[in-house]
Protein backbone atom coordinates (compact mmCIF):
# COMPACT_ATOMS: atom_id res chain seq x y z
CA UNK A 1 0.00 0.00 0.00
CA UNK A 2 2.68 2.46 1.01
CA UNK A 3 5.70 0.48 -0.14
CA UNK A 4 8.62 2.34 -1.64
CA UNK A 5 8.90 2.15 -5.41
CA UNK A 6 12.69 2.15 -5.36
CA UNK A 7 15.80 3.40 -3.63
CA UNK A 8 16.17 7.02 -2.58
CA UNK A 9 17.48 9.31 -5.27
CA UNK A 10 20.98 10.63 -4.65
CA UNK A 11 23.55 12.86 -6.32
CA UNK A 12 25.14 11.76 -9.55
CA UNK A 13 28.13 9.49 -9.04
CA UNK A 14 31.07 8.78 -11.20
CA UNK A 15 32.35 5.37 -12.29
CA UNK A 16 33.07 3.09 -9.39
CA UNK A 17 31.24 5.24 -6.84
CA UNK A 18 28.39 3.63 -4.99
CA UNK A 19 25.04 5.24 -4.46
CA UNK A 20 23.29 4.88 -1.09
CA UNK A 21 22.25 1.33 -0.46
CA UNK A 22 18.63 0.25 -0.61
CA UNK A 23 16.84 -1.03 2.47
CA UNK A 24 17.70 -4.55 3.39
CA UNK A 25 15.36 -7.38 2.64
CA UNK A 26 12.41 -7.43 4.98
CA UNK A 27 13.23 -4.02 6.45
CA UNK A 28 10.26 -1.65 6.55
CA UNK A 29 10.39 1.21 4.14
CA UNK A 30 11.28 4.53 5.70
CA UNK A 31 8.87 6.44 3.53
CA UNK A 32 5.68 7.61 5.13
CA UNK A 33 2.50 8.47 3.38
CA UNK A 34 -0.80 9.95 4.34
CA UNK A 35 -2.47 6.58 4.73
CA UNK A 36 -4.36 5.47 7.78
CA UNK A 37 -1.52 3.18 8.91
CA UNK A 38 0.45 6.13 10.29
CA UNK A 39 0.07 6.24 14.09
CA UNK A 40 -0.54 9.99 14.13
CA UNK A 41 -3.22 9.74 11.45
CA UNK A 42 -4.87 6.86 13.28
CA UNK A 43 -4.88 8.75 16.58
CA UNK A 44 -6.38 11.80 14.90
CA UNK A 45 -8.96 9.58 13.21
CA UNK A 46 -10.01 8.10 16.55
CA UNK A 47 -10.32 11.58 18.07
CA UNK A 48 -12.47 12.74 15.14
CA UNK A 49 -14.64 9.61 15.43
CA UNK A 50 -15.25 10.38 19.10
CA UNK A 51 -16.11 14.00 18.28
CA UNK A 52 -18.51 12.80 15.61
CA UNK A 53 -20.19 10.42 18.06
CA UNK A 54 -20.48 13.25 20.59
CA UNK A 55 -21.98 15.60 17.99
CA UNK A 56 -24.45 13.05 16.62
CA UNK A 57 -25.34 11.88 20.12
CA UNK A 58 -26.18 15.44 21.17
CA UNK A 59 -28.92 15.84 18.58
CA UNK A 60 -31.61 14.12 20.61
CA UNK A 61 -31.38 16.33 23.71
CA UNK A 62 -31.83 19.41 21.51
CA UNK A 63 -34.55 17.90 19.31
CA UNK A 64 -36.76 16.60 22.12
CA UNK A 65 -37.64 20.06 23.52
CA UNK A 66 -38.60 21.20 20.01
CA UNK A 67 -40.82 18.15 19.57
CA UNK A 68 -42.43 18.75 22.96
CA UNK A 69 -42.99 22.39 21.93
CA UNK A 70 -45.15 21.28 19.01
CA UNK A 71 -42.96 20.25 16.06
CA UNK A 72 -43.35 16.85 14.43
CA UNK A 73 -40.26 14.59 14.61
CA UNK A 74 -40.07 14.42 10.82
CA UNK A 75 -40.26 18.21 10.58
CA UNK A 76 -37.36 18.53 13.02
CA UNK A 77 -35.41 16.13 10.81
CA UNK A 78 -36.19 18.19 7.72
CA UNK A 79 -35.13 21.41 9.47
CA UNK A 80 -31.90 19.69 10.52
CA UNK A 81 -30.93 18.48 7.04
CA UNK A 82 -32.23 21.49 5.10
CA UNK A 83 -30.52 23.93 7.47
CA UNK A 84 -27.24 22.05 7.19
CA UNK A 85 -27.58 22.02 3.39
CA UNK A 86 -27.94 25.81 3.39
CA UNK A 87 -24.85 26.18 5.59
CA UNK A 88 -22.86 23.96 3.23
CA UNK A 89 -24.16 25.65 0.07
CA UNK A 90 -20.98 27.76 -0.44
CA UNK A 91 -18.93 24.57 -0.16
CA UNK A 92 -21.12 22.93 -2.78
CA UNK A 93 -20.56 25.90 -5.12
CA UNK A 94 -16.82 25.69 -4.56
CA UNK A 95 -16.89 22.02 -5.58
CA UNK A 96 -19.41 22.49 -8.39
CA UNK A 97 -17.43 20.14 -10.66
CA UNK A 98 -18.03 17.24 -8.24
CA UNK A 99 -21.47 16.21 -9.62
CA UNK A 100 -19.86 15.75 -13.03
CA UNK A 101 -16.91 13.76 -11.63
CA UNK A 102 -18.65 11.62 -8.99
CA UNK A 103 -22.42 11.64 -9.62
CA UNK A 104 -23.01 8.11 -8.28
CA UNK A 105 -21.07 8.79 -5.06
CA UNK A 106 -23.01 11.97 -4.32
CA UNK A 107 -26.38 10.41 -5.13
CA UNK A 108 -25.62 7.39 -2.95
CA UNK A 109 -24.43 9.52 -0.05
CA UNK A 110 -27.46 11.79 -0.20
CA UNK A 111 -30.00 8.99 -0.57
CA UNK A 112 -28.48 6.53 1.91
CA UNK A 113 -26.27 8.39 4.41
CA UNK A 114 -28.57 11.39 4.81
CA UNK A 115 -32.17 10.82 3.70
CA UNK A 116 -32.33 7.04 4.00
CA UNK A 117 -31.15 6.79 7.60
CA UNK A 118 -33.45 9.57 8.78
CA UNK A 119 -36.57 8.46 6.90
CA UNK A 120 -36.28 4.75 7.77
CA UNK A 121 -35.53 5.43 11.43
CA UNK A 122 -38.46 7.80 12.00
CA UNK A 123 -40.80 5.50 10.10
CA UNK A 124 -39.59 2.58 12.24
CA UNK A 125 -40.15 4.30 15.59
CA UNK A 126 -43.72 5.03 14.54
CA UNK A 127 -44.35 1.26 14.62
CA UNK A 128 -41.86 -0.25 17.13
CA UNK A 129 -40.26 0.99 20.38
CA UNK A 130 -37.40 3.48 20.05
CA UNK A 131 -34.97 1.19 21.88
CA UNK A 132 -35.60 -1.71 19.52
CA UNK A 133 -35.26 0.52 16.45
CA UNK A 134 -32.05 2.06 17.76
CA UNK A 135 -30.50 -1.34 18.48
CA UNK A 136 -31.32 -2.65 15.01
CA UNK A 137 -30.01 0.53 13.39
CA UNK A 138 -26.70 0.15 15.22
CA UNK A 139 -26.27 -3.35 13.87
CA UNK A 140 -24.58 -1.41 11.05
CA UNK A 141 -21.00 -2.14 12.29
CA UNK A 142 -21.73 -5.88 12.15
CA UNK A 143 -23.19 -5.47 8.68
CA UNK A 144 -20.07 -3.57 7.60
CA UNK A 145 -17.96 -6.54 8.67
CA UNK A 146 -20.30 -8.83 6.75
CA UNK A 147 -19.92 -6.63 3.67
CA UNK A 148 -16.12 -6.76 3.89
CA UNK A 149 -15.99 -10.50 4.59
CA UNK A 150 -18.67 -11.96 2.32
CA UNK A 151 -19.23 -9.39 -0.45
CA UNK A 152 -15.66 -8.17 -0.91
CA UNK A 153 -14.20 -11.57 0.09
CA UNK A 154 -11.61 -10.00 2.39
CA UNK A 155 -10.48 -11.16 5.84
CA UNK A 156 -11.76 -9.42 8.94
CA UNK A 157 -9.54 -8.75 11.95
CA UNK A 158 -10.46 -10.64 15.09
CA UNK A 159 -10.33 -7.46 17.20
CA UNK A 160 -12.90 -5.73 14.97
CA UNK A 161 -15.24 -8.73 15.17
CA UNK A 162 -14.94 -8.98 18.96
CA UNK A 163 -15.44 -5.22 19.26
CA UNK A 164 -18.67 -5.41 17.26
CA UNK A 165 -20.06 -8.24 19.38
CA UNK A 166 -19.31 -6.37 22.60
CA UNK A 167 -20.62 -3.05 21.27
CA UNK A 168 -23.92 -4.51 20.06
CA UNK A 169 -24.37 -6.47 23.31
CA UNK A 170 -23.70 -3.36 25.39
CA UNK A 171 -26.01 -1.31 23.19
CA UNK A 172 -28.86 -3.73 23.93
CA UNK A 173 -28.43 -2.84 27.61
CA UNK A 174 -28.13 0.91 26.94
CA UNK A 175 -31.45 1.07 25.08
CA UNK A 176 -33.03 -1.54 27.42
CA UNK A 177 -34.34 -3.49 24.46
CA UNK A 178 -36.24 -5.90 26.75
CA UNK A 179 -38.52 -3.12 28.00
CA UNK A 180 -40.64 -2.94 24.87
CA UNK A 181 -40.11 -5.85 22.51
CA UNK A 182 -42.36 -5.80 19.46
CA UNK A 183 -42.50 -8.00 16.41
CA UNK A 184 -44.06 -5.62 13.92
CA UNK A 185 -42.58 -6.99 10.71
CA UNK A 186 -42.82 -3.70 8.82
CA UNK A 187 -41.28 -1.74 11.69
CA UNK A 188 -38.41 -4.20 12.03
CA UNK A 189 -37.83 -4.08 8.27
CA UNK A 190 -37.70 -0.27 8.36
CA UNK A 191 -35.21 -0.34 11.24
CA UNK A 192 -33.08 -2.82 9.31
CA UNK A 193 -33.32 -0.47 6.33
CA UNK A 194 -31.90 2.31 8.52
CA UNK A 195 -29.02 -0.01 9.46
CA UNK A 196 -28.33 -0.77 5.80
CA UNK A 197 -28.33 2.96 5.03
CA UNK A 198 -25.79 3.42 7.84
CA UNK A 199 -23.61 0.82 6.14
CA UNK A 200 -23.83 2.99 3.02
CA UNK A 201 -22.68 5.96 5.08
CA UNK A 202 -19.54 4.16 6.31
CA UNK A 203 -18.66 2.57 2.97
CA UNK A 204 -19.36 5.63 0.80
CA UNK A 205 -17.50 7.94 3.20
CA UNK A 206 -14.39 5.83 2.59
CA UNK A 207 -14.93 5.50 -1.19
CA UNK A 208 -11.94 6.69 -3.21
CA UNK A 209 -10.10 8.14 -0.20
CA UNK A 210 -6.68 7.08 -1.50
CA UNK A 211 -7.25 7.96 -5.17
CA UNK A 212 -5.17 10.75 -6.63
CA UNK A 213 -8.41 12.33 -7.84
CA UNK A 214 -10.33 11.60 -4.65
CA UNK A 215 -13.49 13.52 -3.90
CA UNK A 216 -13.07 16.16 -1.23
CA UNK A 217 -15.09 15.08 1.85
CA UNK A 218 -16.43 18.63 2.25
CA UNK A 219 -17.92 18.50 -1.23
CA UNK A 220 -19.35 15.02 -0.70
CA UNK A 221 -21.09 16.11 2.50
CA UNK A 222 -22.36 19.35 0.97
CA UNK A 223 -23.99 17.64 -2.01
CA UNK A 224 -25.17 14.73 0.13
CA UNK A 225 -27.03 17.15 2.39
CA UNK A 226 -28.52 18.97 -0.60
CA UNK A 227 -29.80 15.72 -2.10
CA UNK A 228 -31.03 14.53 1.28
CA UNK A 229 -32.88 17.81 1.85
CA UNK A 230 -34.69 17.47 -1.48
CA UNK A 231 -35.76 13.89 -0.73
CA UNK A 232 -36.87 14.72 2.81
CA UNK A 233 -38.86 17.69 1.55
CA UNK A 234 -41.07 15.27 -0.38
CA UNK A 235 -41.42 13.01 2.67
CA UNK A 236 -41.80 15.59 5.47
CA UNK A 237 -43.95 18.16 3.58
CA UNK A 238 -42.70 21.10 5.65
CA UNK A 239 -45.33 23.49 4.28
CA UNK A 240 -47.68 22.03 6.90
CA UNK A 241 -45.27 22.69 9.78
CA UNK A 242 -46.08 25.02 12.69
CA UNK A 243 -43.39 27.62 11.98
CA UNK A 244 -44.43 29.77 14.94
CA UNK A 245 -42.73 27.29 17.31
CA UNK A 246 -39.31 28.47 16.08
CA UNK A 247 -40.07 32.02 17.21
CA UNK A 248 -40.81 30.99 20.78
CA UNK A 249 -39.07 28.97 23.45
CA UNK A 250 -38.76 25.34 24.50
CA UNK A 251 -38.34 23.73 27.93
CA UNK A 252 -35.21 21.69 28.68
CA UNK A 253 -35.45 20.13 32.14
CA UNK A 254 -37.20 23.20 33.55
CA UNK A 255 -35.01 25.75 31.75
CA UNK A 256 -36.61 27.73 28.94
CA UNK A 257 -34.37 28.16 25.91
CA UNK A 258 -34.94 29.88 22.55
CA UNK A 259 -36.19 27.35 20.01
CA UNK A 260 -34.00 28.98 17.36
CA UNK A 261 -30.90 28.35 19.50
CA UNK A 262 -31.76 24.67 19.85
CA UNK A 263 -32.28 24.44 16.10
CA UNK A 264 -28.92 26.14 15.50
CA UNK A 265 -27.23 23.52 17.70
CA UNK A 266 -28.90 20.70 15.78
CA UNK A 267 -27.90 22.16 12.41
CA UNK A 268 -24.35 23.39 13.09
CA UNK A 269 -23.10 20.86 15.65
CA UNK A 270 -25.28 17.74 15.43
CA UNK A 271 -25.32 17.73 11.62
CA UNK A 272 -22.62 19.81 9.90
CA UNK A 273 -19.83 19.21 12.42
CA UNK A 274 -20.97 15.62 13.01
CA UNK A 275 -20.85 14.69 9.33
CA UNK A 276 -17.54 16.48 8.74
CA UNK A 277 -15.72 14.79 11.61
CA UNK A 278 -17.40 11.47 10.87
CA UNK A 279 -16.42 11.27 7.19
CA UNK A 280 -12.83 12.36 7.83
CA UNK A 281 -12.49 9.84 10.69
CA UNK A 282 -13.70 7.02 8.45
CA UNK A 283 -11.06 7.92 5.88
CA UNK A 284 -8.33 7.92 8.56
CA UNK A 285 -9.47 4.70 10.23
CA UNK A 286 -11.55 2.16 8.31
CA UNK A 287 -15.31 1.72 7.89
CA UNK A 288 -15.47 -1.25 10.29
CA UNK A 289 -13.47 0.41 13.08
CA UNK A 290 -15.24 3.77 12.73
CA UNK A 291 -18.55 1.92 12.75
CA UNK A 292 -17.85 0.38 16.13
CA UNK A 293 -16.78 3.73 17.59
CA UNK A 294 -20.04 5.18 16.24
CA UNK A 295 -21.92 2.88 18.65
CA UNK A 296 -20.87 5.36 21.32
CA UNK A 297 -23.52 7.73 19.93
CA UNK A 298 -26.23 5.82 21.78
CA UNK A 299 -24.22 5.90 25.00
CA UNK A 300 -23.54 9.63 24.63
CA UNK A 301 -27.18 10.34 23.85
CA UNK A 302 -28.27 8.45 26.95
CA UNK A 303 -25.76 10.22 29.21
CA UNK A 304 -26.66 13.66 27.83
CA UNK A 305 -30.36 12.89 28.35
CA UNK A 306 -29.51 12.00 31.95
CA UNK A 307 -27.56 15.24 32.54
CA UNK A 308 -29.62 17.74 30.51
CA UNK A 309 -33.12 16.26 30.47
CA UNK A 310 -33.18 14.54 33.85
CA UNK A 311 -33.75 11.09 32.33
CA UNK A 312 -31.97 8.89 34.88
CA UNK A 313 -29.88 5.89 33.88
CA UNK A 314 -30.56 2.42 35.24
CA UNK A 315 -27.85 0.02 36.36
CA UNK A 316 -28.12 -2.08 33.15
CA UNK A 317 -27.73 1.07 31.05
CA UNK A 318 -24.57 2.08 32.91
CA UNK A 319 -23.16 -1.45 32.57
CA UNK A 320 -24.09 -1.54 28.89
CA UNK A 321 -22.33 1.76 28.29
CA UNK A 322 -19.16 0.35 29.81
CA UNK A 323 -19.39 -2.69 27.53
CA UNK A 324 -19.83 -0.47 24.46
CA UNK A 325 -16.74 1.49 25.46
CA UNK A 326 -14.76 -1.74 25.81
CA UNK A 327 -15.92 -2.92 22.39
CA UNK A 328 -14.96 0.36 20.73
CA UNK A 329 -11.54 0.30 22.39
CA UNK A 330 -10.82 -3.29 21.32
CA UNK A 331 -11.89 -2.61 17.73
CA UNK A 332 -9.73 0.50 17.29
CA UNK A 333 -6.71 -1.03 19.03
CA UNK A 334 -5.99 -3.42 16.15
CA UNK A 335 -3.26 -1.49 14.38
CA UNK A 336 -2.62 -2.41 10.74
CA UNK A 337 0.78 -3.81 9.90
CA UNK A 338 2.94 -1.66 7.67
CA UNK A 339 3.94 -2.90 4.26
CA UNK A 340 7.53 -3.69 3.50
CA UNK A 341 9.97 -3.20 0.65
CA UNK A 342 12.02 -6.27 -0.23
CA UNK A 343 15.12 -5.99 -2.40
CA UNK A 344 15.95 -9.23 -4.20
CA UNK A 345 19.44 -8.15 -5.27
CA UNK A 346 21.41 -4.93 -5.65
CA UNK A 347 21.19 -3.42 -9.11
CA UNK A 348 24.17 -2.06 -10.96
CA UNK A 349 23.15 1.50 -10.25
CA UNK A 350 23.05 0.74 -6.51
CA UNK A 351 26.43 -0.94 -6.00
CA UNK A 352 29.80 -0.10 -7.47
CA UNK A 353 30.99 -3.69 -6.89
CA UNK A 354 28.09 -5.13 -8.86
CA UNK A 355 28.60 -2.58 -11.58
CA UNK A 356 32.22 -3.49 -11.77
CA UNK A 357 31.29 -7.16 -12.02
CA UNK A 358 29.30 -6.44 -15.12
CA UNK A 359 25.83 -7.04 -13.68
CA UNK A 360 23.14 -5.77 -16.04
CA UNK A 361 21.30 -2.67 -14.93
CA UNK A 362 17.96 -4.47 -14.89
CA UNK A 363 19.21 -7.57 -13.08
CA UNK A 364 17.09 -6.84 -10.02
CA UNK A 365 14.45 -4.48 -8.79
CA UNK A 366 12.78 -3.90 -5.48
CA UNK A 367 9.67 -5.98 -5.02
CA UNK A 368 6.91 -4.68 -2.72
CA UNK A 369 5.69 -7.33 -0.35
CA UNK A 370 1.96 -7.89 -0.21
CA UNK A 371 0.16 -6.61 2.88
CA UNK A 372 -0.58 -9.15 5.59
CA UNK A 373 -3.86 -11.00 5.20
CA UNK A 374 -5.40 -9.32 8.22
CA UNK A 375 -4.18 -5.82 7.46
CA UNK A 376 -6.79 -3.12 8.01
CA UNK A 377 -5.19 -1.14 5.17
CA UNK A 378 -6.08 -4.08 2.95
CA UNK A 379 -9.61 -4.16 4.31
CA UNK A 380 -10.10 -0.42 3.88
CA UNK A 381 -8.85 -0.54 0.30
CA UNK A 382 -11.53 -3.09 -0.47
CA UNK A 383 -14.29 -0.81 0.71
CA UNK A 384 -13.30 1.66 -1.97
CA UNK A 385 -13.91 -0.87 -4.71
CA UNK A 386 -17.66 -0.48 -4.41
Amino acid sequence: MHASSGSPAGPATGPGQATPASPAAGQPSSGSGPGRSAPRGRGAGLGLALLSALAFGGSGVAAKPLIEAGLEPLHVTWLRVAGAALVMLPIAWRHRDLPRRRPALLAGFGLLAVAGVQACYFAAISRIPVGVALLIEYLAPALVLGWVRFVQKRPVTRAAAVGVVLAVSGLACVVEVWSGLSFDVVGLALALGAACCQVGYFVLSDHGADDEDSADPLGVIAYGLLIGAVVLTVIARPWGMDWSVLGGGAEMNGVRLPAAALLAWIVLVATVAAYLTGVVSIRRLSPQVAGVVACLEAVIATVLAWVLLGEHLSAPQIAGGAVVLCGAFIAQSAKPKSTQTVVVAGAGAQSGDLAGAGAPADAAAPVAAAPPAGSEDDLAAGSRAT
